[in-house]
């Protein structure tokens, strides 16, 4: 079974950086997006950023300079490197990953737990 942890999240300081990082586990043949959502309180996931596995690259316009998503196969990892953070980037975070966990078997989605990331000063 394929699991997600991720890790970073924390209390920043508007304007700062944080570096969310997000380890898959599990057994699988083939791996192809990976994303980082979002969610604050009371409104809507949304998608932050995707990287596919030919390195195409997706970005909300809200984050977009100031986010940088990628990837690391051999490692099994996706970074979200985020900076000069403002309020309204403060939500949870969810790492997302599609991967087949056999050869006879489509694409599944898989999420993380989520990391809690407040900007306030």
């Amino acid at each position: 079974q394929v699991h997600l942890v991720e890790s970073g999240g924390d209390l920043v300081q508007p304007g700062g950086s944080l570096k969310l990082s997000c380890e898959v586990f599990g057994i699988f043949v083939t791996m192809d997006g990976m994303g980082w959502y979002r969610q604050a309180p009371g409104k809507a996931r949304e998608l932050v950023a995707r990287i596919m596995k030919d390195d195409t690259l997706y970005y909300v316009d809200s984050v977009l300079g100031r986010f940088t998503i990628s990837r690391d196969n051999t490692k099994r990892r996706v970074y979200l490197q985020m900076n000069s953070l403002r309020l309204e980037d403060t939500a949870d975070y969810y790492c997302n990953v599609q991967a087949a966990p056999s050869l006879n078997q489509p694409l599944e989605t898989y999420w993380g737990q989520g990391t809690q990331v407040t900007v306030s000063s």
